[in-house]
């Protein structure tokens, strides 16, 4: 699957920061939008991440990842890291861009 295609988020929902890699072409697509308000969440701030970072901290579940993301033409969100406390070793805040924030 070409890169350009994949997008990776670190974002921050009411309950903790969650890792995902996403084939829509940006995180504020109403359908990926949809998505996240039937997992309940309806707010979030949200940081695009290097891939490849997460490629490189994630190794190990990376290419499981992208490879159930190679379908032709599919949109979808894939959750690659739960962990809070994980997930906030393997980044440093100060490297983070501009949030994308959701929800008012």
């Amino acid at each position: 699957m070409p890169k350009s295609r994949l997008r990776s988020y670190l974002i921050f929902t009411g309950t903790g920061p969650i890792l995902a890699i996403s084939t829509y072409p940006k995180l504020t697509d109403e359908r990926l939008l949809q998505k996240l308000r039937y997992k309940g969440i309806d707010k979030f701030m949200a940081y695009q991440v290097d891939l490849d970072v997460v490629a490189e901290r994630y190794s190990q579940t990376y290419p499981d990842i992208v490879k159930d993301l190679e379908s032709p033409g599919l949109e979808d969100l894939r959750v690659l890291d739960f962990n809070g406390h994980q997930i906030m070793s393997n980044f440093s805040l100060d490297s983070l861009g501009d949030p994308i924030k959701f929800g008012g």
